[in-house]
């Protein structure tokens, strides 16, 4: 879900975002919202739709999701899985274990890579798994 920018141009900008170029000033609107959602998207290939919080800032408010939050919503629509709040409680190694767990664990496309250049092995699928999505579609630089 993306919420309000983490670290816009406009107010507390960071180093990080120069480098990682990042930067975006706090968006105004919903459309504003979902432009750098759409630069995320793409520029960052995110393959899960991914859901924007409205301006009022509703999503942000009901889960203290600002700068940084995890979240499983199980298949029944309720919370399965709440992370610690970000920066210093952002652990998406945590969540990845916690999915793996109760889902089994996903082959990740650079250990598939490592594996096959170390070794021959049988052809197989492999997938990426993201720590974070729901709804239309995702963020910049907040998680």
């Amino acid at each position: 879900m993306y919420v309000r920018e983490a670290h816009p141009i406009d107010e507390w900008q960071m180093k990080s975002n120069l480098k990682d170029d990042v930067c975006y000033a706090q968006p105004k609107t919903l459309e504003q919202r979902v432009a750098i959602a759409k630069d995320f998207t793409a520029r960052f290939k995110f393959p899960l739709p991914f859901g924007i919080d409205e301006m009022g800032n509703t999503a942000d408010a009901a889960y203290a999701a600002w700068p940084e939050r995890l979240y499983v919503i199980d298949e029944t629509g309720h919370v399965a899985y709440r992370g610690g709040m970000g920066p210093f409680n952002y652990k998406p190694a945590e969540v990845r274990d916690w999915l793996a767990a109760k889902y089994g664990a996903v082959k990740h496309e650079a250990s598939a890579q490592a594996a096959s250049s170390a070794a021959p092995a049988p052809a197989a699928a492999s997938t990426s798994s993201p720590d974070r999505g729901s709804a239309q579609t995702p963020a910049s630089s907040t998680k």
